[in-house]
C-alpha cells in the first residue's frame, strides 16, 4: 500500500500504462499486497493533463468546492452521489525533492512511519478500522508531494477523518519502531531497484538528465543515505512539513460541501499549525548542452529496450500554451495505436514490440517528455532508435496536420471522461495539481486550453524541445553469460546507478 511514485501524463495512457514511469526508480514500490495491482492505474491518474469538453468541465466547476480552515488546511470537496462511498485524501506539499542534502529517502521513510500509530490509536488501529468496514487505504510518495487516502462507506467519513487528523498531529516514533522500518525500506529498495535492471537504468537516466535539480535523486533514496536515516531525522521532517497549513484535504464521493466543512472543522480544525515550511526553493536545472547516453547490460534482461527523456517545462513552469502543446504532441507522436510511432514502427516496419511517448508535466519544477521502444524479431535497438529519430525529425521539419490535432484532442476528451468515472482518480488529479503550484482553476480550465492548442503551437514545441542536446538516451540490453560471470557486481553494469521498469524504458516518470 505504500508506494514510491512519479506521475505520468494522463494523455499517455496507452503507452505509459504498458510500461511504467521513466524517472521513478521505484514507481511501483509497495509494502502492502493490494497496492501493486493499483500502482500503474493510479500513476496514470495523477496528472491533470487531460482534457474533457468545455461543457463537461463547467459541470465539474459547479460541483467542486474549495475552502480553507483557520489553521491553514486547504479543503476540496468533489461530490459524486452515484454510490454511498467516499474517498478521503490528504496531500502534504512535500516530497523527495524537498529533502535536505544527505537525507535522500526520508520523505518515503516517513510515509511508512506514519502507520506506526499515536497514543490514542496505536499501530495497526487505523488500518484495522478501515479493513473492518470493508474499506481500502493507501499511501504514496513522489518528488513533490506525499499522499494518504482511504475509501470507505460514506457513513464512516468522520471516523477516517478523526484517525487522519490524529496522526497529523500526534505521531509517536521510538527507536524500537524506526529501526525495523528502516530495514523494510532498505529491503524494498533491494527488491524493487537493486534486483531490477530496468529500475536501475531509470535511476541512471534520471541522474544524467537532472544535473543540478533534486529530481535526479530517486524518490526511494540512495542506499548509503537510507542506511543512516534516524528517528531524529524522521521527527524533524514530520514537525516541519506535516502541519495543516502545508496540506490539502480532498473528499470525493457521496457527500455535500456543507457536511465536509462541518466534519473537517470538528476533526482537522482542532489540529494546530506547528510550523511554517516556507517557500519551496529548488536548485535550478541549467540548460543542457549535450546529448547523453546511459547503457545498462544485465543477464536478467530478456527484452532489450531504449528510452529517450527530454528535459522540458512542467505544467507549472511552462510558458502559456506550451504544456498543452507538449501534451498534444505526445499524443500525436506516440500516444496510441494511431500515433506516428506506432503506425511506423509496429505496423508498417514491423520492427517494434512496443513504442510510445508521454509528457510528464505534473511537477513543481522541470518536466519530462519520454519516447521509448522495444525491438521485435530480428530488429535491433539501433533499428528502433533510427526509426524513432526519423519520426521525430519529420515532425520537427514538416510539423503535424490539422487532422492529427483534432484526433489528439478527441482522445484526450475521451480520457477525461474515463478519468472522471473514478472518484479516486479525480481527487488525485486535483491533489497533484494543488501540490505542485497550480490552482483548482488551472485544473478546471485545462480542457479549454487543450481546445485552444493550434498546429503552430505543437510544431513550435516540437522544434524547441525535441532537440538532441536536451535528452538522455538509455539502453537496456542483455549481458552475455561470460561477461556476467566476470562482472564484479551481479546487479549489472551501468554508466551510473539508477532505476526503471525492466520491461520497457519509460513509462511513468516517477516525476512529474
Amino acid at each position: 500500500m505504500m508506494q514510491v511514485m512519479r506521475a505520468v501524463s494522463a494523455t499517455a495512457l496507452a503507452g505509459a500504462l504498458a510500461f511504467g514511469p521513466v524517472w521513478t526508480a521505484a514507481a511501483e514500490t509497495t509494502t502492502r499486497p493490494d497496492a501493486a495491482a493499483k500502482a500503474k492505474t493510479e500513476a496514470a491518474s495523477q496528472s491533470d493533463g487531460v482534457a474533457g469538453t468545455p461543457a463537461d468541465d463547467k459541470k465539474v466547476e459547479e460541483r467542486i468546492t474549495e475552502f480553507t480552515l483557520d489553521n491553514g488546511l486547504q479543503v476540496v470537496v468533489l461530490p459524486d452521489h452515484r454510490a454511498p462511498v467516499v474517498t478521503q485524501m490528504v496531500y502534504y506539499h512535500v516530497g523527495a525533492a524537498d529533502e535536505a542534502p544527505g537525507e535522500s529517502g526520508i520523505a518515503h521513510f516517513l510515509e511508512h512511519l506514519m502507520f506506526k500509530g499515536t497514543k490514542a490509536n496505536p499501530e495497526g488501529a487505523f488500518s484495522k478500522a478501515v479493513a473492518d468496514i470493508g474499506g481500502q487505504e493507501n499511501a504514496f510518495t513522489t518528488d513533490d508531494y506525499t499522499g494518504y487516502y482511504q475509501q470507505v462507506p460514506a457513513s464512516e467519513l468522520k471516523m477516517v477523518m478523526e484517525f487522519e487528523a490524529d496522526r497529523m498531529a500526534n505521531l509517536v516514533l521510538t527507536d524500537e519502531v524506526v529501526a525495523p522500518e528502516r530495514n523494510v525500506i532498505l529491503e524494498e529498495r533491494r527488491m524493487r531497484v537493486d534486483n531490477d535492471p530496468g529500475a536501475q537504468l531509470q535511476e541512471a537516466v534520471g541522474a544524467a538528465l537532472f544535473q543540478n535539480s533534486p529530481y535526479g535523486i530517486p524518490v526511494i533514496g540512495w542506499r548509503g543515505e537510507m542506511e543512516q536515516l534516524s528517528r531524529d531525522d524522521a521527527i524533524a521532517f514530520y514537525d516541519k512539513y506535516y502541519t495543516p497549513n502545508n496540506a490539502t484535504l480532498l473528499v470525493a464521493g457521496d457527500v455535500t460541501a456543507e457536511e465536509v466543512r462541518r466534519l473537517a472543522e470538528e476533526t482537522y480544525g482542532k489540529v494546530a499549525r506547528r510550523a511554517d515550511p516556507g517557500d519551496r526553493e529548488r536548485a535550478l536545472e541549467p540548460e543542457p548542452l549535450a546529448a547523453r547516453t546511459v547503457t545498462l547490460s544485465d543477464p536478467k534482461v530478456t527484452q532489450p529496450s531504449m528510452q529517450r527523456v527530454y528535459l522540458v517545462p512542467s505544467e507549472t513552469t511552462a510558458e502559456p500554451g506550451e504544456a498543452e502543446a507538449l501534451d498534444v504532441l505526445s499524443d500525436i507522436l506516440g500516444g496510441g495505436t494511431t500515433s506516428r510511432l506506432y503506425r511506423s514502427l509496429v505496423v508498417d516496419k514491423a520492427i517494434a514490440a512496443g513504442t510510445g511517448t508521454y509528457y510528464g508535466g505534473t511537477a513543481l519544477k522541470e518536466g519530462q517528455f519520454v519516447v521509448y521502444g522495444m525491438p521485435r524479431g530480428d530488429a535491433s535497438l539501433a533499428d528502433i532508435e533510427t526509426a524513432i529519430d526519423d519520426e521525430i525529425a519529420k515532425i520537427r521539419e514538416t510539423g503535424v496536420t490539422e487532422a492529427e490535432l483534432e484526433r489528439a484532442k478527441n482522445r484526450v476528451r475521451k480520457n477525461m471522461i474515463y478519468l472522471r468515472d473514478s472518484q479516486t482518480a479525480m481527487a488525485r488529479r486535483v491533489g497533484a495539481a494543488l501540490s505542485t503550484g497550480r490552482t483548482l482553476r488551472d485544473v478546471e480550465t485545462w480542457p479549454d486550453r487543450i481546445e485552444a492548442v493550434t498546429v503552430e503551437a505543437v510544431n513550435a514545441a516540437a522544434r524547441k524541445y525535441l532537440e538532441p542536446k536536451r535528452s538522455v538516451t538509455g539502453y537496456l540490453t542483455p549481458q552475455a553469460p561470460a561477461a556476467a560471470s566476470a562482472a564484479p557486481d551481479a546487479g549489472g553494469d551501468a554508466a551510473r546507478e539508477s532505476g526503471a521498469d525492466a520491461a520497457a524504458p519509460a513509462a511513468a516518470p516517477s516525476r512529474s
